[in-house]
């Protein structure tokens, strides 16, 4: 398996694929550990969450480098997913004491009926590139310290992050066996993995094609799923909103990490009273925008995951401009070495068209006028997707009224779609099930066994 850097072309590293003998020890491995890892008590696991937290923060840089060379994320931004990842493991290790303390619930006298939240066993997790580190992290540090183990399968584009992901859970103090990688292929993951009794549970984040195919598996097992999925977020601007700062903040959040965001700002809606007011600051502020080397830390933009990539997202611009979309920025790869890609906006796109229909993973914003919010709010529940959504205004009784029209698993009034470790996160329709993060994603993951005591 080869990493390869799409900003420079040139070879990362090579790494041995795991093979089905690999696999079969893996999942050995994974058992019997969980025998052991359960009955550890909270405490040392929040401790040994905590530790993971400091390896990450002592080696960021390296694991930030190492990053931007597999996938070509800006290097500031990748200092900023390690700081992030630090900071969900730090989250586990105050809070989840609370999380997962016994409910106690009504009863006769001389009863006494709980819930307590055991550990299912080994979970797998399919994690793709774009986030690489915090992905992994967000999976890992609730389900493990929850008491469960976890063996991932991360994206082949990023081989050198799974292992260095192995390093830092090694070099936390985990018991062998707690956290593991598998460089594998899907065929593998289906055939091998999910179809073993031992494995309880599944996650995925990827696309909703990948999702389907790992729960149709999963579902043959009778294993629990989460799935966070692919999403065509809609950003909504009202006519009371602060345009400059909807403007600032609207740039970003469709073009940080080159666009390859499933809760990007894909698809934005702003009152025709101010719509020509937002036009002109959101494209000052796209034209501001940096677009270069990922190591230099002046970069806003940096490459695409690869070139097969940028022909896929190259693809679905040309479609949406040949169909009458008005590309007022953008539209063509950079003449430059490696897989750079203009941050491209339309208006006025024709219906049917991939821009609006499809999920465009790259630096691609739709802008789009509406007469009110009835308007808005019809337009940004037409998708398929419902992972997330932005609100502008600053009446915050009228967001948060609107917000509850609106079919997403998450959406902000007067913020930027984020994820955050205190706050549930997850989608709906063809964006997923189930949640990560807070005291909800910890709990995904466990037998709420009823204890009734006569």
């Amino acid at each position: 398996m080869e990493s390869i850097n799409p900003a420079t072309g040139d070879v990362v590293g090579q790494y041995e694929r795991d093979s089905d003998e690999d696999v079969a020890a893996a999942l050995d491995t994974a058992e019997a550990t969980f025998e052991d890892w359960r009955d550890r008590s909270l405490r040392e696991r929040e401790q040994l969450i905590e530790s993971l937290a400091d390896v990450l923060r002592d080696n960021k840089q390296e694991y930030a480098e190492l990053m931007t060379a597999e996938m070509g994320k800006p290097i500031s931004q990748a200092v900023g997913e390690i700081e992030k990842c630090a900071w969900g493991c730090e989250h586990y290790a105050e809070y989840a004491h609370a999380y997962l303390s016994d409910d106690i619930y009504p009863s006769e006298p001389g009863t006494r009926v709980k819930t307590q939240y055991d550990p299912l066993g080994t979970v797998l997790a399919v994690m793709p590139w774009n986030y690489p580190f915090w992905q992994v992290i967000r999976f890992a540090a609730p389900y493990i310290t929850a008491g469960n183990v976890g063996v991932l399968k991360h994206a082949p584009e990023v081989p050198g992050v799974a292992r260095a992901i192995d390093d830092a859970f090694d070099q936390a103090g985990y018991p062998e066996g707690v956290f593991q990688s598998l460089l594998v292929d899907p065929d593998t993951v289906h055939d091998q993995i999910l179809a073993d009794d031992r494995v309880r549970a599944a996650t995925l984040t990827g696309s909703s094609r990948a999702g389907r195919a790992v729960a149709s598996t999963a579902g043959d097992q009778l294993d629990k799923t989460v799935l966070e999925l692919g999403g065509s977020d809609p950003y909504i601007v009202l006519e009371d909103a602060d345009i400059e700062q909807a403007a600032e903040i609207g740039a970003w959040a469709r073009m940080q990490n080159a666009g390859q965001t499933c809760i990007a700002a894909k698809r934005i809606f702003v009152h025709e009273a101010v719509y020509e007011e937002f036009e002109d600051l959101f494209l000052d502020e796209i034209d501001s925008l940096v677009v270069g080397d990922p190591t230099d830390e002046a970069t806003d933009v940096g490459s695409l995951v690869s070139q097969d990539h940028l022909d896929t997202v190259h693809r679905q611009i040309t479609e949406t401009a040949d169909a009458g979309a008005t590309l007022l920025r953008g539209g063509e790869q950079l003449d430059r070495e490696g897989a750079f890609y203009e941050p491209t906006v339309f208006t006025d796109v024709p219906p049917g068209c991939p821009a609006t229909e499809d999920e465009v993973f790259g630096p691609a914003a739709v802008l789009e006028r509406v007469s009110d919010e009835t308007e808005a709010v019809q337009r940004a529940n037409s998708t398929d997707y419902g992972l997330a959504a932005s609100i502008w205004t600053e009446d915050r009784e009228r967001g948060e009224r609107l917000a509850g029209e609106i079919d997403a698993g998450c959406v902000y009034v007067n913020q930027m779609s984020k994820s955050d470790p205190r706050v549930p996160f997850g989608g709906v329709k063809d964006s997923g099930y189930g949640r990560e993060l807070s005291e909800v994603g910890m709990k995904e993951f466990v037998n709420r066994k009823t204890v009734w005591v006569e």
